[in-house]
This record gives structure tokens, C-alpha cells and sequence, in this order.
């Protein structure tokens, strides 16, 4: 429902990669919980923070990575990773106590190059790599992985309807504050209208649909 747990008030020039460990602090303090999975835009790249809330809290932080940006071994895309003669790998696990990943050949895999590799006599089919060699890539839950590819494609997108409710719809991106008082007044009102905005989605009745009417009906026979 696009619900804030918390809100930030900022002046302009302050980069909103530096609210992230502030908020899982007070998500700490307050709740003593903090979420498993953070999914966010290229605001928060930083290796510094990601490795932070993973070494702190056991948090994967995950964006895309730019398209500039040089992978690091095992991985040849984003979404695909492999063994440095080629071979496709799979994800096995994570050791929080060494802070590595673990990655093998896949099983059934009918189609493994490690029969005809030249190193197969002396290759075990597992691959261990640091989390700390790229925290965007590897990080808590590397970017391969079917849950992170998910995860981006999925909630990635609620971001900017997020932003443009609040900036467009609100009417937030027209208006410059210089007043403390006046921004703190404004920031609660914006909070309760997606509070309000989200209630109403809850308990509004549905509408029917304008074709409803013409649609067939199945009915039972009564034939005893």
C-alpha cells in the first residue's frame, strides 16, 4: 500500500543514500525488528552502507548495478554467473560466519561443460568468493539469485510511482520551504494523506465492472 514506516526530512543537498542506516536504527530501537531484504535505486550504491547494514543487522541491500560498472568473479551478467572456464553456476548458500558464497554446478545439469573441461580431475564443482569482493553483486544475496531478480523486478518499480504520488500528485515538487515549522506541518500532512489515501484503497467497495451485466452466469439445475 506504499505506506511510510518512516518519513525524512532533509534540505535538498543531502544525498538520500544517507537516510538508510539512520532508518534501520530507529527500526532497531523502536521496533527491534529490521527487514530482511531492502530493495533500493541507485541512490544507495555505496559498498560502505551495504556492507554496514550486512555485517550489522544481516541485511542484503539490493540495487542494479550500473552499466559502467566491472563484475567480479563468478559473475559474467547481472543475472548469470559461471566458473572461470564457463560453466553456468548456481547459488548454494551463504556462511554468515566466514561471510562468503558458496556456488556449484548445478545438479542434472545435462548440459555441464565440466565433463570435457580440462580441469574436471581436480575441480571439486564448488566456488567460494567473499561478499565483501562486491557488495552490489555478491553483498548478502548476490544479484544472480532468483529471489534478488524477483525482488528488483518486482518491487524496484513501486519506487518511482511512490515519488511521483508525493512529489506530483502532492504538489511537493513545486513548493520551496525555508521554514522549519512550515516544513514539519507540511510532512505530517503528506504523511496522513497516504495514511488516509491507503485506508480508503482498504475500505472502498468494489466497482463493479461496465460489462458485468452482459457477462454469462452459470447457474445450477435442480433436476431432482
Amino acid at each position: 500500500m506504499l505506506i511510510p514506516l518512516i518519513s525524512w526530512i532533509t534540505p535538498a543537498n543531502v544525498s538520500e543514500g544517507g537516510l538508510l542506516l539512520p532508518s534501520l536504527r530507529y527500526c532497531q530501537r523502536r521496533w527491534a525488528w529490521c527487514p530482511r531484504f531492502i530493495v533500493a535505486d541507485m541512490g544507495y550504491l555505496r559498498a560502505e552502507t551495504k556492507r554496514c547494514c550486512r555485517q550489522k543487522w544481516d541485511v542484503a541491500v539490493l540495487t542494479h548495478i550500473r552499466s559502467d560498472m566491472k563484475l567480479v568473479p563468478p559473475f559474467v551478467r547481472e543475472a548469470q554467473t559461471a566458473c572461470p572456464q564457463g560453466q553456468p553456476l548456481t547459488w548454494l548458500g551463504y556462511d554468515a560466519l566466514s561471510q562468503e558464497h558458496w556456488f556449484g554446478v548445478p545438479d542434472g545439469d545435462q548440459a555441464s561443460l565440466c565433463s570435457c573441461c580440462w580441469q574436471s580431475s581436480e575441480c571439486l564443482r564448488q566456488f567460494v568468493y567473499p561478499a565483501q569482493t562486491h557488495e552490489s553483486l555478491l553483498g548478502r544475496l548476490p544479484l544472480s539469485t532468483r529471489s534478488a531478480q524477483t525482488l528488483l523486478r518486482r518491487v524496484r518499480p513501486w519506487i518511482e510511482p511512490a515519488q511521483s504520488y508525493e512529489k506530483n500528485q502532492l504538489g511537493l515538487a513545486q513548493m520551496f520551504l525555508n521554514s522549519l515549522r512550515l516544513t514539519w506541518c507540511m510532512a505530517l500532512l503528506a504523511d496522513a494523506v497516504v495514511i488516509l489515501r491507503a485506508h480508503a484503497l482498504l475500505h472502498a467497495p468494489p466497482e463493479p465492472g461496465l460489462l458485468s451485466e452482459l457477462a454469462p452466469h452459470q447457474t445450477l439445475l435442480d433436476l431432482e
